[in-house]
């Protein structure tokens, strides 16, 4: 089974809202799902570096790391051939930029209160690491 590298970020604004993505599923460009912003890794790039670039490629958002969260493991079908990814997730601060969706990507990107994203968040994997994002970010 092919594996597949990517991180991504959850990254909250000195409102308290976190940044959600909405893209299209793998396999049905059709089936839209809220999530985080997440990339593959390039070969010779770190997580964090991976997880900075993604944040802002997909949102236009600039975000600094505050910590690694956890990481989401999930089979998924392309062209036939089950993949193996691995997502490594970090807590994100907001830096600077405007929300806007990267094209041909990201169908629409938003600041939403936590309560909000429990709601929109597509994969209950990504609850989960949104729950312990905000245990984290809440002791700051």
């Amino acid at each position: 089974m092919k594996r597949e590298f990517s991180a991504g970020g959850i990254v909250f604004n000195d409102k308290g809202q976190v940044l959600l993505v909405m893209a299209g599923s793998m396999k049905d460009r059709e089936t839209k799902h809220w999530k985080f912003p997440k990339g593959n890794i390039n070969e010779g790039e770190s997580s964090k570096d991976a997880a900075i670039r993604e944040v802002e490629e997909e949102t236009g958002i600039k975000a600094k790391i505050i910590e690694k969260i956890g990481d989401s493991k999930y089979v998924y079908p392309l062209n036939g051939e089950k993949i193996f990814k691995i997502v490594i997730y970090f807590l994100m601060d907001y830096v600077s930029g405007q929300a806007r969706p990267q094209e041909g990507e990201i169908e629409e990107v938003r600041w939403v209160t936590p309560d909000e994203a429990f709601k929109l968040l597509s994969f209950p994997g990504d609850r989960k690491l949104l729950e312990k994002a905000l245990e984290i970010y809440g002791k700051q």
